[in-house]
């Protein structure tokens, strides 16, 4: 299982993504253009030391992304699933996408996507953080597959 960021914004939430990618052992692939230079101080003190023990492949566009994945799912996390990922069925090889902080994924991405999914949230509210919401969608996942670290 792979996470995939697409056009990321924020530096903090890549680090803390980083973070997560090498705390449950999935590789992070990150689609640019990226909000912030990869060098940026902000990824690495959020990420930490962590960043070391994560395997990190990034894509100088979708194109490139796509054609990187070979055969394997992708699955996109989004508001505007009608689908829960407590109702979806994973598979050990799916790559989950999050979008952009600000906008998501344009429809033409959404559209190339392989199915699409949703986190459960109250109807007051627009979305999650981008980072717990990688955190509550991959351990949904892995828990699936049996997947979690021991």
């Amino acid at each position: 299982m792979r996470l995939a960021l697409y056009e990321p914004e924020i530096a903090g939430n890549v680090g803390a993504v980083l973070r997560l990618g090498a705390c449950l052992g999935v590789a992070v692939d990150l689609i640019e253009p990226m909000g912030f230079q990869w060098d940026d101080r902000r990824v690495r003190r959020a990420a930490m030391d962590y960043i070391d023990h994560v395997a990190i492949a990034q894509h100088g566009s979708f194109a490139a992304f796509r054609a990187a994945l070979g055969t394997r799912r992708l699955v996109l996390l989004t508001t505007k699933a009608s689908c829960s990922v407590y109702d979806f069925a994973f598979r050990p090889d799916d790559v989950l996408l999050l979008g952009k902080e600000s906008a998501g994924v344009p429809p033409m991405i959404g559209d190339s996507c392989d199915e699409r999914v949703r986190l459960p949230i109250r109807a007051e509210v627009r979305s999650m953080n981008l980072a717990m919401a990688a955190g509550l969608a991959l351990g949904e996942a892995l828990r699936q597959v049996g997947g979690l670290p021991g």
